[in-house]
């Protein structure tokens, strides 16, 4: 696009020359006037896809700079000619960033030389704070040998991947690095959780901190009857209006159906008669071929959840049994024309989510998509399968437009 090879040009049009290496105030001089140039574009002449790119690539390389800068500013410790105690405080004083985003940036440059691939492609803008905040966490004493071996296929995950997708491989591969470590880790967001509830002068104010098992009991009980309530909602609209309702027509928000949903919950809980049976939790669990020598699980919604954390439910939860071989086939065949039951089910434990790159809604809200159309002679098993969204799929059944 011509807006973007103007934007990426003014972007650096005032960088110094490469015949001599300017001084640090002559570059900080060049950054800014760079800065302004870039500024003084239109933002509207800086909004293709090229330069959103070009964008977030050179923030990632300004973050690298960042840590880089404050790990050694805390190491020559001149902060404390103003009689600061630490980095961070002065940070926090001077600069307005808050305590913990200091520390975090403070905590990045000290891991940058443990973690030599990860910051050479954070220096270059593949990867930004937040995968390397995940591979940091990951290097531990018991980890740190692994980790060495491990970093150039983590990081290109990171290079590669959605953000939550990466986080899911590394998570695997703590599991496999140390399997005591990650049980005991998960042990221990089990002892922080935490619920409270309390009244405050414009009703109840609360905050909710669960471990995975238990927030995803929660949660899917909390979304059934969300959902409940927009049908409702949905109903209640279109008998008022005569019409199909737009969002905004319901008469409640998300936010106050969920609120509502947790109304529901405890009504429900109160009126269950004494000596009704408690619903067993269904836990889809899936397992990957390599947990035949190693240990990987996790939820079906996507959470990678420590085998361990799992012991305590064998009495009183129902588990759903899915391998998946080298092949990506489940346990299941198929049943009928349409992938209903087992079927349905089996490819939206496979997938999680939406297939399309520019799309994460769940596979519980999607629909199942022929790879190869079922009027062309697809077949309805799971190689011919995948997960799509309603607008997604609808985009993909869309004809070319003609040519000329």
């Amino acid at each position: 696009m011509e807006h973007s090879t103007s934007a990426t040009a003014t972007a650096t049009a005032s960088a110094p020359a490469p015949s001599s290496t300017p001084g640090p105030d002559v570059v900080l001089v060049n950054l800014r006037a760079a800065v302004d140039d870039f500024l003084a574009t239109p933002a509207s002449l800086r909004c293709d896809p090229e330069t959103i790119i070009f964008m977030e690539r050179e923030m990632n390389r300004m973050s690298y700079g960042m840590s880089e800068s404050v790990a050694e500013f805390d190491q020559w410790r001149e902060w404390g000619h103003d009689g600061a105690l630490s980095a961070t405080a002065w940070i926090d004083t001077l600069c307005h960033l808050p305590k913990k985003e200091a520390r975090a940036q403070l905590r990045r440059g000290k891991a940058l030389p443990g973690l030599p691939l990860a910051a050479e492609a954070w220096r270059k803008g593949d990867i930004g704070p937040a995968q390397v905040d995940v591979l940091i966490k990951a290097k531990r004493p018991v980890t740190e040998d692994a980790l060495a071996g491990a970093e150039d296929y983590l990081v290109q995950a990171g290079i590669d991947m959605k953000f939550a997708a990466f986080c899911g491989v590394v998570a695997y591969w703590e599991q496999m690095a140390d399997q005591d470590g990650t049980d005991e880790a998960a042990l221990a967001r089990e002892a922080r959780r935490d619920a409270y509830l309390v009244p405050s002068p414009d009703g109840y104010l609360g905050k909710m901190n669960f471990d995975v098992i238990g927030g995803a009991i929660v949660a899917n009980e909390l979304k059934r009857i969300e959902d409940e309530l927009f049908e409702a909602d949905w109903a209640e609209a279109k008998e008022r209006l005569g019409r199909d309702p737009h969002v905004d027509d319901l008469r409640r928000t998300p936010a106050q159906r969920r609120a509502d949903a947790m109304i529901e919950m405890a009504v429900r809980s109160a009126s269950t008669p004494a000596g009704a049976q408690r619903p067993e939790p269904l836990f889809s669990v899936l397992i990957g071929y390599p947990t035949l020598w190693g240990a990987i699980s996790q939820l079906k919604q996507g959470p990678v959840v420590a085998p361990g954390s799992l012991i305590d439910w064998l009495d009183e939860a129902t588990f759903e049994r899915i391998i998946f071989g080298p092949d990506k086939r489940g346990e299941c065949s198929k049943t009928a024309r349409f992938f209903t039951g087992a079927t349905r089910r089996v490819i939206e434990t496979r997938d999680l989510e939406c297939q399309h790159e520019f799309c994460d809604l769940s596979a519980e809200k999607c629909q199942i998509d022929h790879i190869v159309p079922f009027s062309e002679g697809g077949l309805t098993e799971q190689s011919n399968a995948q997960v799509l969204c309603g607008p997604h799929n609808r985009m993909r059944q869309q004809r070319p437009p003609p040519d000329g």
